[in-house]
């Protein structure tokens, strides 16, 4: 298996391993919550706190601070490396005290832009939550910054499993205050929990970082070259991932307008969508750009092994992705409904969740291959194009989103609750107009990056084929069956036939997982 391949394994692996404990801590919250109002004022606290996280937190620090820090590794200058990464802690740790001391005090207005759909008890109770989240979004942002640390040292397992810690003490809240509490106070419960969670997470990696960066100095000068490289690029990007996060808001407050439960059916979905989007995009993108950063030699060298690096990152996320996408779309319902179905969260929730995953999964190829397109291009040192193409997506996602959600409906003559849909397709829909941006620039740089047509058509037919068999496996078994049990049959069904299918027409990625089983 080659460096490239093992790196985005233990970040998948990582990954994987957040990812279900956060699928097991969803399930426990739609026990409890359902699609209520707790749960939806649940859902739209965090988001506001989670734009600090987000904007400061891994994609900022991945494009601005990971290419220039992997460069003064690559050039042995430890000493150079140590005055960069403590001079940008500095910095982030008194710009997120800033910010969260002033989001403290604005909360109530930042609710009305985010949720002005919500009064009263619920809009009081987002408000009280918000006002708690902002401290444990400050500590994300600075395990973040360990994030970016680890990975320029290809230590990617520690950095991508820590979020699990976050997940357990959660989850663990829930389960000892869920039975005795009203649906509000464990609300207010299960937000402390995130704080304390968000602490363990950054406490977890704190040490590994220390000792690997044994010449950190946090009183560094912040005028040196590469720290203003660094501020030089994280401008275009904090302003490109708050463009992006601008649209998630804009998708909180739309949903907001619709029907109760809304809100919260978009947070359970977008567990669901991230989860494939994180394994096999991020973690190919994120084992990938610590290598891209560290590319020497003359252009057209540096050009050649960009593009073989691309090609590579390229089949193993569409080879992922379109089985993922397929189940999303053939099968939503019973992933659904074996994940959150229980307690206070139905089998018709199930189905809304399901309508939402269809959407999203239009622009799930695009989001995932852009990503890594991305990372070319910071790679590159270029940080400025990303945020233009980024914001070209917000503008087409949010007047096509606000358009669905306010007439669509009305249009159809079909409930209100159903412009959900319009929300994520067109959110999709300016996924794959920022991918092809982006790809367009790359090309111009490096060179074609187009995958061979008949290595796409054959995983086309493989996921049709594989989808169609569970489909009708899906018919065949007895609809009172447990959910988790109907899943448990048809899941397997389909990804078996997918894999094995891959393996028999000669596609590298299925042989590769199949000899690793037999290891």
């Amino acid at each position: 298996m080659s460096k490239s391949r093992s790196a985005s394994f233990l970040v998948a692996a990582g990954i994987l391993l957040s990812r279900v404990a956060g699928l097991v801590r969803q399930r426990v919250f739609a026990h409890y919550f359902g699609q209520s109002a707790a749960a939806d004022a649940f859902n739209a606290a965090f988001r506001i706190p989670n734009f600090l996280q987000n904007l400061f937190g891994e994609g900022v620090l991945s494009a601005s601070f990971i290419p220039i820090y992997s460069r003064l590794l690559a050039g042995k200058d430890e000493k150079e490396a140590g005055r960069l990464a403590g001079a940008i802690a500095s910095i982030i740790l008194l710009v997120v005290t800033s910010i969260v001391l002033v989001g403290v005090l604005l909360t109530p207005l930042l609710v009305s832009g985010i949720a002005p759909g919500f009064t009263g008890e619920r809009r009081d109770l987002t408000i009280q939550l918000t006002r708690i989240f902002f401290p444990g979004a400050g500590l994300l942002v600075l395990s973040a910054w360990c994030l970016g640390i680890l990975n320029s040292h290809r230590k990617f397992f520690l950095s991508y499993t820590a979020p699990v810690l976050w997940n357990v003490v959660m989850i663990g809240a829930m389960f000892w205050w869920g039975r005795h509490s009203t649906q509000n106070a464990l609300a207010v419960s299960l937000a402390w929990a995130s704080v304390a969670g968000s602490a363990a997470q950054f406490l977890i990696q704190l040490p590994a970082v220390l000792r690997l960066v044994s010449k950190l100095d946090l009183g560094a000068n912040w005028k040196n070259g590469p720290v203003q490289t660094v501020l030089k690029n994280f401008l275009p990007v904090f302003i490109g991932r708050g463009v992006v996060q601008v649209s998630a808001f804009v998708d909180s407050m739309l949903a907001s307008l619709l029907p109760l439960g809304a809100v919260s059916a978009i947070s359970y979905a977008q567990v669901l969508y991230t989860l494939p989007v994180s394994l096999f995009g991020m973690s190919v993108s994120a084992a990938e750009l610590p290598e891209m950063s560290s590319v020497l030699g003359s252009n057209q060298e540096v050009a050649e092994k960009l593009r073989t690096r691309l090609l590579r990152g390229l089949r193993q996320i569409t080879f992922f992705i379109l089985p993922s996408i397929a189940a999303f779309l053939a099968l939503g319902d019973i992933i659904a409904a074996a994940l959150f179905q229980t307690g206070k969260f139905t089998a018709r929730d199930a189905d809304y969740v399901w309508l939402i995953l269809a959407g999203s999964s239009v622009g799930m190829l695009a989001s995932t291959r852009g990503r890594l397109y991305a990372s070319v291009s910071y790679a590159l040192g270029d940080t400025t194009r990303p945020f233009y193409f980024s914001c070209w997506r917000v503008a087409v996602s949010t007047l096509l989103g606000f358009i669905g959600v306010r007439f669509i409906p009305q249009w159809l003559g079909i409930e209100a609750r159903w412009g959900v849909l319009a929300i994520t397709l067109a959110a999709s829909i300016g996924a794959w107009i920022e991918f092809y941006l982006l790809r367009q620039t790359i090309h111009q740089k490096i060179g074609l990056t187009l995958l061979p047509c008949n290595f796409t058509f054959k995983l086309v037919l493989l996921t049709i084929v594989a989808s169609t068999l569970a489909w009708g496996v899906k018919i065949l078994l007895p609809l009172d069956w447990h959910p988790i049990l109907r899943a448990g049959v048809i899941l397997p069904v389909f990804g078996f036939s997918y894999f094995s299918m891959a393996a028999t027409f000669g596609i590298e990625e299925a042989r590769a997982i199949f000899r690793r089983f037999r290891r």
